[in-house]
């Protein structure tokens, strides 16, 4: 028989559910916290009825996941902790008034991801979340969470014009970046924030939806081109769910505007203060950028020798509604039909097993049992599930 592979998803979403995230919160909050949740109405799909003890079911989540044929797990978050509007990777950046209560909300998701990762040694990687209105306090975090065995490192938002946040090419962000580099600290960035208020119209919402994307690959150019990985050499970043295929053509782009500004001007524009890039955009990509990349579909799958197979996460986005789950073989074998053991080995596993440090060693024992056969993920999809509602089957 053939070797299965051994999948660690590099997009998976968890969180408490109320009663839980107030036995993690300061006492001092529970009153406030009542009339808070009393409140509050959630809006989301994924934590409606059932479906929402995916979140923190561990015996669930664990038997799904296998039977998805996914074996380990980065664990971004989900549900809405103490305080917050909405979602934590949606909510818009506390205000001065609000950042002590969000902020002890934030801490109960962490402290609980301790645990929750905790309750299954090596099978997740659990990312804490900070906020960046005080670079001191997320420093303290981002530590907090290294020693606490947080192995995702940290979930920076993304930042919104308009809102009373320096931006990510500010310098102001040095000394996160340097503690990180120096600790081994992923940075991590996820799609779903850094917009704008969209106002209360009839397409406030769809307005929000198209331009998720753009938003999501901001921070690329943004941390690259102020010279963020020429001052820190050895730091990780990774962008997940924003895609993959727009990469190599901005990257393209990236590298034609570095080299203009090497000349100190472009048009009207002075460029003589910053100091100049030492490398190439795209070779600072290729050292310090990883992907998750969550359900590609067949135009994504075609690109990935063009992206780097090195560079490759797979992600399933359990327990989203856009995610694979349970068609996940089904959408490998859509976007990797003509994939490689060696290909399949990177993407499925390895890149992720290197990035956070998964010891895959340990893993592939349960790999054996519950991952694909490269036969299986090589057989072309002839048909779209009946009831898969993940975008990898209709984005051709």
């Amino acid at each position: 028989m053939s070797t299965r592979y051994t999948i660690i998803s590099a997009d998976g979403h968890a969180g408490a559910n109320m009663d839980t995230y107030r036995e993690y919160l300061s006492s001092e909050y529970h009153d406030e916290f009542a009339a808070w949740r009393g409140a509050y109405k959630n809006p989301f799909r994924d934590l409606q009825g059932d479906g929402r003890t995916r979140n923190w079911d561990n015996e669930r989540r664990v038997s799904e996941l296998q039977a998805d044929g996914v074996v380990a797990e980065v664990v971004f978050p989900n549900t809405v902790p103490p305080f917050f509007p909405t979602g934590a990777l949606v909510a818009r950046p506390p205000s001065a008034e609000d950042f002590a209560k969000r902020w002890a909300g934030l801490q109960c998701h962490n402290r609980w991801l301790v645990d929750f990762c905790a309750a299954v040694p090596n099978r997740r990687a659990g990312i804490a979340q900070v906020f960046l209105n005080d670079v001191d306090v997320a420093i303290q975090e981002a530590r907090w969470a290294k020693a606490n065995g947080l192995k995702g490192g940290i979930l920076l938002p993304t930042v919104a014009d308009d809102c009373d946040v320096e931006p990510l090419y500010s310098p102001t962000y040095d000394p996160l970046w340097r503690v990180c580099e120096e600790e081994g600290i992923v940075v991590n960035l996820h799609s779903g924030s850094g917009h704008p208020q969209y106002g209360s119209y009839p397409a406030s919402d769809i307005m929000w939806a198209i331009e998720t994307s753009w938003f999501a690959h901001r921070p690329l150019w943004q941390i690259i081109l102020s010279g963020v990985f020429e001052r820190f050499p050895n730091l990780t970043v990774v962008m997940t769910e924003s895609g993959m295929a727009w990469v190599p053509p901005l990257l393209q782009q990236l590298d034609m505007m570095a080299y203009q500004m090497s000349f100190g001007r472009m048009g009207e524009l002075n460029f003589s203060e910053m100091t100049p890039l030492a490398m190439k955009p795209s070779e600072y990509f290729r050292r310090n950028v990883w992907l998750g990349c969550s359900f590609p579909g067949k135009r994504e799958g075609a690109m990935r020798n063009k992206v780097g197979i090195d560079k490759i996460m797979w992600g399933n986005d359990y327990p989203h509604h856009e995610g694979t789950y349970p068609f996940s073989l089904e959408s490998l074998r859509l976007a990797f039909a003509d994939a490689t053991d060696a290909e399949l080995q990177a993407m499925l596993g390895g890149n992720a097993a290197k990035v956070y440090g998964f010891d895959i060693e340990a893993l592939r024992p349960l790999g054996e049992i519950h991952g694909p056969t490269l036969e299986q993920i090589n057989t072309p999809l002839d048909g779209i599930p009946k009831g898969a509602t993940s975008p990898a089957f209709y984005a051709m």
